[in-house]
């Protein structure tokens, strides 16, 4: 079972650029743009970049690998439509595969595990304070660790 529903996986999908938030040694947030893609083999968000384990945000999950990470856009301003997704959970440093995110990324990249899940705008067209237009919900730890691989 995926962590994500077919309207947030599509609208992953539909999309290339989100922020990243990370923590750096000082306490301090750092939230930068970043390239991404959902993989769909192992459920995750890989992100990746030019010069990619030079940057703050590689040295942050180096000491901290927990992320908030967001994508969101207007869909519409008559009438007024904002959607999103916010997926907060660990991001494992890979080495290699940066490449898979955007061709010409350096090697290295993130893949972000999600611990919790929380989307607007993407089930319906008309802006809503309700809570129907809202989805949040946490990843049990079993989806969280199912589709890793086998080392």
């Amino acid at each position: 079972m995926s962590a994500f529903s077919p309207a947030e996986i599509n609208y992953l999908q539909s999309q290339f650029l989100g922020r990243i938030a990370t923590m750096g040694s000082d306490g301090q947030p750092h939230v930068v743009p970043v390239g991404f893609r959902y993989n769909p083999e192992y459920d995750t968000v890989d992100i990746g970049g030019h010069d990619f384990a030079k940057r703050k945000k590689f040295r942050d999950v180096r000491q901290n690998p927990h992320v908030a990470f967001v994508v969101d856009d207007v869909a519409s301003v008559n009438p007024w439509r904002v959607r999103g997704i916010e997926i907060r959970g660990e991001a494992e440093i890979l080495e290699t595969g940066g490449q898979s995110v955007r061709p010409g990324f350096a090697a290295e990249m993130f893949r972000i595990r999600p611990t919790r899940v929380i989307s607007w705008g993407l089930e319906t067209d008309t802006f809503s304070t309700s809570t129907s237009y809202y989805s949040a919900h946490d990843v049990p730890s079993e989806e969280k660790n199912s589709k890793r691989p086998q080392t």
